[in-house]
């Protein structure tokens, strides 16, 4: 818009002070006077507008100090984070690749040496949000790319899921994989499908494999243990993060297991066990239990056969599957939870009875010229010597019919009470949850019959680890201690309970080593070792009562060196069948016996232990007992010869040995005792089970 001034309207107006043309000012009408006495009106939009210009401006104030102040806190912060003290990045825990070192979650277990046993290590779990999913099949389908093994309807069929169950809750977590490795956790990641994640996680890895499977047991797949060990000990591992230290020494297991193994291979067996205790302290040097599994594949074996083992060769040639009897699960411990009837192995604590107790004493006679009658039942022995025998041959010829004369002696209130003192009528407190409790008759139904059977091992069903536990109290002075399997400390004692005299156990020390010397056992001599123990060999039961004549079961207990003992040992194959090279014998004296020879052999000098072969004839002597009155004690200076090849399990009986005159070294014994059974019995009906006597090895 053009705007026209007029000359006259440039001009300023006049001063209202100014006095009219030819008209003089008033006095005191000048500037100065009337700047004094000026009035400004202001009207009032003007002072309202004036107010609000006031509060404008203190607000902008404060605005601009707050933001100052956030900025200078901002740039202090980066200043810090980039210059003054820089940080590394750190990765989301979903996304963070596992770098393969332990973690904190769950301790470690160790042997007694240190050797790792188990431990936790971090691994890549993949798990998907069904919601961020749009075609779960393409999905799938390119998720099989890297991971082929994923079965696809399954996967289409989780990851499809939206709701959990009926109710309208969504499915935000569906695992996909786990145990992941950085390579294939990455090829994932570059396929660039949504709604799949990583997590870190932890895993159970067991280095040694299937040494102390079942000692060590499981975890599942959050962790938790589950068996063995791991549960017996799982708060203990996943509040302290210090390694468990077990009393296992893996050399020892390992050599238990290949020996046990052996053993099955060559006898055919279902199965076997093992245990290896330190006698003093009764910690578990070695507890085996076959057929094992891998620690960590446990539910491998039920998948696949293992062509390395001798024991998966067998099952595979059985007619039935390896998991058709429980006894034949991969994971059934044999050591702690199988209950066999202990055969004459527990002809050791008949005989430690009757001398601690005063009913019989070492050169006490025993009748076993003749069987057992009882009802229609008979109870005989196996290649019988039918005459008398002294104690030492009660046990070195593996006597029922002297062993039962034996227990009758002390009486059946007595010998149920011994049996309860040595622990054979509970539970063993191992650190496991897998533990049985023995079979054995009830104080009320505790009769004559039962006291004569179990006095030979039968009618009476414990574990392994009962029998080498009650064994080792024998051996070490007479006093018995809770197995363990946790390492305890050098040089401190632990506690027990006394259940025998030292006379009494110096004495059963030299009647076991008369067994390996003399007696059935001697397939178990390793020379400068001084081998002692029994061998047991009982007939398997039927389940609808009754004993099964072609299933038994054969072991070897016993401890060494005899002279200063430090370790028991148990051996136990069952169901073995006669081979070639047994000349048809199946018994302990050929089958566990040898085998257990192979563990002391090969694990004595591990433990430190020096054969003392240049001593053998000095040593022997103090620890030597004859097998008859008269008799001089032997002095072997080698193992024993192998056993004659034309034995045969149906040769006719030995004939009694010829009385040896007296040699002047050895005391007179005392007067013998024989004793009888009463001659009326309460008639129950019982099976007659044999068992070896004699001296052919079983």
């Amino acid at each position: 818009m053009n705007l026209e001034f007029d000359r006259e309207d440039l001009r300023p107006p006049p001063s209202p002070h100014a006095a009219p043309a030819g008209r003089p000012l008033p006095m005191g009408s000048g500037p100065a006077h009337s700047a004094s006495r000026t009035l400004v009106r202001v009207s009032g939009p003007d002072l309202a507008r004036r107010a609000q210009l006031d509060t404008t401006r203190g607000r902008l104030v404060i605005a601009a100090s707050g933001f100052a102040l956030l900025f200078g806190a901002v740039g202090l912060k980066l200043a810090v984070a980039t210059v003054i003290d820089p940080l590394q990045p750190k990765l989301r825990a979903a996304a963070r690749v596992p770098d393969g070192s332990p973690t904190i979650g769950r301790a470690p277990i160790t042997d007694r040496n240190g050797e790792v046993l188990a431990v936790s290590l971090q691994v890549t779990e993949l798990y998907a949000n069904p919601q961020e999913i749009n075609d779960p099949a393409a999905a799938a389908d390119k998720l099989r790319r890297v991971l082929p093994g994923l079965d696809r309807e399954r996967l289409i069929a989780r990851i499809s899921q939206r709701t959990v169950g009926d109710s309208d809750r969504p499915v935000q977590f569906a695992y996909i994989a786990r145990n992941l490795p950085p390579r294939q956790q990455q090829a994932i990641n570059d396929l660039g499908i949504p709604g799949f994640h990583f997590r870190a996680a932890e895993r159970r890895f067991y280095p040694q494999g299937r040494a102390a499977a079942h000692v060590l047991g499981q975890v599942d797949v959050d962790g938790h243990g589950i068996a063995g060990v791991e549960k017996h000990f799982d708060e203990r591992l996943r509040a302290d993060h210090a390694a468990l230290r077990l009393s296992v020494d893996v050399r020892v297991q390992v050599a238990l297991r290949e020996a046990v193994d052996k053993a099955i291979a060559d006898f055919n067996g279902v199965g076997g066990a093992g245990v290896v205790l330190d006698i003093n302290t009764a910690e578990v040097l070695a507890m085996v239990s076959l057929p094992d599994y891998d620690a960590s594949d446990p539910g491998g074996l039920q998948q696949r056969a293992d062509a390395e083992s001798p024991i998966r060769q067998v099952a595979a040639r059985a007619p039935t599957p390896v998991t058709a009897r429980p006894d034949q699960d991969p994971h059934f411990n044999r050591a702690t939870v199988g209950l066999y009837e202990p055969g004459s192995t527990f002809k050791l604590l008949t005989a430690a009875m009757a001398l601690d107790a005063g009913t019989a004493n070492i050169w006490s006679s025993f009748d076993a010229s003749k069987p057992i009658r009882y009802g229609r039942f008979t109870i005989s022995d196996y290649k019988g010597k039918h005459r008398a025998l002294v104690l030492p041959e009660v046990l070195a010829y593996s006597s029922n019919l002297g062993a039962a004369h034996m227990a009758m002696g002390v009486g059946p209130a007595r010998h149920r009470e011994f049996m309860a003192r040595m622990g054979m009528l509970n539970r063993l407190g191992l650190e496991v949850p897998e533990t049985a409790r023995p079979l054995a008759p009830s104080a009320n139904a505790w009769r004559d019959i039962n006291t004569m059977t179990v006095a030979f091992g039968h009618g009476i069903s414990v574990t392994p680890l009962h029998v080498v536990n009650a064994v080792s109290a024998i051996a070490n002075g007479g006093i018995l201690r809770q197995p363990t399997i946790v390492a305890q400390p050098d040089g401190v004692a632990r506690d027990g309970t006394r259940v025998l005299s030292e006379k009494t156990s110096d004495t059963m020390r030299k009647l076991m080593r008369l067994v390996v010397t003399d007696g059935s056992g001697k397939g178990a001599e390793v020379a400068g070792y001084f081998v002692g123990g029994k061998t047991g060999t009982a007939e398997k039961s039927a389940a609808r009562g009754g004993y099964l004549k072609d299933r038994r079961v054969a072991a070897f207990v016993g401890a060494f060196p005899m002279n200063q003992p430090r370790y028991a040992i148990y051996v136990m194959v069952d169901e073995p069948k006669p081979n070639a090279q047994s000349h048809g014998y199946a018994t302990a004296g050929w089958v566990a016996a040898p085998a257990a020879g192979a563990v002391i052999r090969r694990v004595a000098p591990i433990l430190g232990m020096v054969p003392e072969t240049d001593r053998i004839p000095q040593i022997q002597q103090t620890i030597a007992i004859p097998l008859q009155p008269g008799r001089p004690a032997g002095t072997p200076t080698r193992p024993p010869a192998a056993p004659r090849a034309n034995a045969q399990a149906n040769s006719p009986p030995a004939a009694p040995m010829r009385p040896v005159p007296a040699v002047p070294a050895v005391p007179p014994p005392p007067a013998l005792r024989r004793t009888e059974l009463p001659a009326a019995f309460r008639l129950v009906a019982f099976p007659a089970p044999s068992d070896e006597a004699g001296l052919a090895p079983r």
